[in-house]
């Protein structure tokens, strides 16, 4: 193992999994790589837990001109809007380095979102290849599960502990990994309420929705959200699914309501709706993208047969 500089090497994309034991190893890694970014008048931004925020302001010396804090919780509690805000940094400085923080997974993550997290972190290396960027991901391998951190060592290329780094030996495609976190999904207890639907269907998909909405727990606005997600993936399916498909919806305990469209479709881009669609582009390349902004978390299934997309919105 060999010390390397903290903020990655100039005109290469550095994706680097930080393994950490305890607050002060967090505050020595990340701040090391924050404090190494400025030095270079390089912008940072630090998108992680809130917990972790206060020390690492005060780590830092307070509100540091060129240090950009997110409360990861916030915004990756759906890990699929993650990526967009990532990109839409480095977009805000483009022809410079762009050296972010990103903490997608820590303990108390359900299962769901620790696959779609694994996803996400699998996919980093794919839209950011070719990038002058640096994304350093702190894992808590204290506190997570052995499965989170060997997942870690197969989606990070490089692995810093203890002040340094090495290349990862089980670091694999990430299409391997994407592929992996597609597991079956477990089908729903009773309660659950279907309609099938085809072309034409639209207006008769939101009633039922309305409806059967009315009678959960779910806020106004958030049933307003669910609905309009509901509406783009049943509108998904009619134009790229094979123009008919099923909704079925249910509440889970603990989990809120649940929404799930499949269809004959498929999947042909693993970076749809995590990306930020060009304005102009097309209606098709925006509804995959709003249903990731309206939900908090959206699991996908590509298989030979179709394409299922479950929908989770939370009741507070």
């Amino acid at each position: 193992m060999i010390t390397v500089p903290a903020a990655g090497h100039a005109g290469a994309f550095v994706h680097p999994a930080l393994f950490y034991r305890g607050l002060d190893e967090y505050l020595d890694g990340v701040g090391g790589f924050v404090r190494t970014a400025l030095a270079a008048d390089e912008p940072v931004l630090v998108a992680v837990p809130a917990p972790r925020l206060g020390p690492l302001r005060e780590s830092l010396g307070g509100d540091v001109p060129g240090v950009e804090y997110v409360d990861m919780a916030r915004l990756g509690r759906n890990p699929g809007r993650i990526l967009a805000a990532l990109q839409d940094f480095a977009g805000r400085h483009e022809g410079r380095p762009a050296r972010i923080v990103g903490e997608p997974i820590w303990p108390g993550r359900s299962r769901a979102e620790v696959l779609e997290a694994t996803r996400h972190e699998a996919l980093i290396n794919t839209a950011f290849a070719g990038r002058d960027a640096t994304i350093l991901c702190p894992y808590d391998v204290a506190r997570l599960s052995s499965g989170v951190v060997a997942d870690a060592r197969r989606t990070h290329p490089t692995l810093r502990e203890a002040g340094r780094e090495l290349a990862s030996r089980e670091y694999t495609d990430p299409s391997v990994v994407t592929g992996d976190c597609d597991v079956p999904l477990a089908e729903p207890g009773p309660g659950a309420v279907s309609l099938d639907y085809a072309g034409g269907d639209l207006a008769r998909v939101r009633e039922f929705a309305e409806a059967w909405a009315r009678g959960t727990s779910l806020a106004t606005g958030r049933r307003g959200d669910l609905i309009l997600a509901i509406s783009e993936a049943t509108a998904n399916s009619l134009a790229h699914g094979g123009g008919h498909g099923t909704l079925r919806l249910w509440t889970a305990a603990g989990q809120g309501v649940v929404a799930e469209v499949r269809d004959a479709g498929h999947l042909a881009d693993p970076l749809a709706g995590r990306r930020r669609p060009p304005l102009a582009s097309a209606r098709g390349g925006r509804g995959l993208w709003m249903i990731h902004q309206l939900c908090d978390l959206v699991e996908i299934r590509a298989t030979p047969s179709g394409l299922t997309l479950r929908l989770h919105m939370a009741d507070v």
